[in-house]
């Protein structure tokens, strides 16, 4: 059996509302990272000095001190250390203020998991620029472009919905694990969504047409199509997994 994998980054979560940390925490932790919490701004400076994150999540009302000047702190023993703020505040000097204190990015309250994601790997991105992270998932012959917002499989381009794009995305980076149908709900269709798991199977079969088809993808070579391996497996009573191979 394969060793575990290292995680993609360290992140911080301060925020005083406990059900925000305890959902960013377990998505985060599910998506790859390792991740520590914080409720105040005293206990993230405290965290952090032994942590060493790679980035922090940081909403600006705290009981103790705002975030902004939780990230003068911060700064001042890591200059270059990335912060995602993250705050019910819409208000556009908050943003503006944010972003001039040295912010690298504005998140507002209620969010999409997804995004947020989403937007803890730009940063990460755009601050480790000596690192060869690319826009590109791959696993086997497929591969999605996060930027230009195409997928390819075997070379050949498919065309997705949006929210084709998001689940192919999800099961990629969650390849070789099972996801449920709860969790691709959370993550695919927003934590708030209280929609029925029946869309999940409608979109994952719309899917499955699509990348593991040799007539969608064009393949008209019998033994081309003979050696197209299905990537989206059913686990029954379970979820789904994109794997190559039963």
């Amino acid at each position: 059996m394969a060793g575990k994998e290292e995680p993609e980054a360290r992140i911080l979560v301060v925020d005083d509302e406990r059900n925000i940390r305890e959902l960013l925490s377990v998505s985060l932790r599910f998506a790859g990272f390792t991740v520590e919490v914080a409720q105040n701004g005293h206990e993230a400076l405290t965290v952090e000095s032994s942590f060493g994150a790679d980035l922090v999540v940081l909403d600006i009302m705290l009981p103790d001190m705002d975030g902004f000047e939780v990230l003068r702190h911060l700064r001042e023993r890591e200059p270059e250390l990335p912060v995602l703020f993250l705050t019910a505040k819409d208000d556009i000097q908050d943003k503006i203020q944010g972003l001039t204190v040295g912010g690298d990015d504005y998140i507002t309250k209620p969010f999409s998991l997804e995004e947020v994601i989403a937007r803890i790997r730009a940063v990460l991105r755009r601050t480790r620029p000596n690192e060869a992270e690319d826009s590109i998932i791959r696993y086997m012959d497929l591969e999605l472009n996060e930027d230009s917002y195409e997928v390819r499989r075997a070379g050949r381009e498919i065309e997705l919905s949006p929210t084709e794009f998001k689940l192919l995305r999800y099961l990629m980076i969650n390849k070789e694990r099972v996801v449920s149908k709860i969790q691709i709900l959370d993550h695919v269709w927003e934590y708030d969504w209280h929609g029925e798991v029946s869309i999940v199977e409608s979109y994952i079969s719309y899917l499955r047409r699509k990348i593991d088809s040799a007539d969608s993808l064009g393949i008209t070579n019998p033994e081309e199509a003979k050696n197209l391996v299905p990537l989206i497996h059913t686990k029954r009573g379970i979820g789904y997994v994109l794997r190559g191979g039963k």
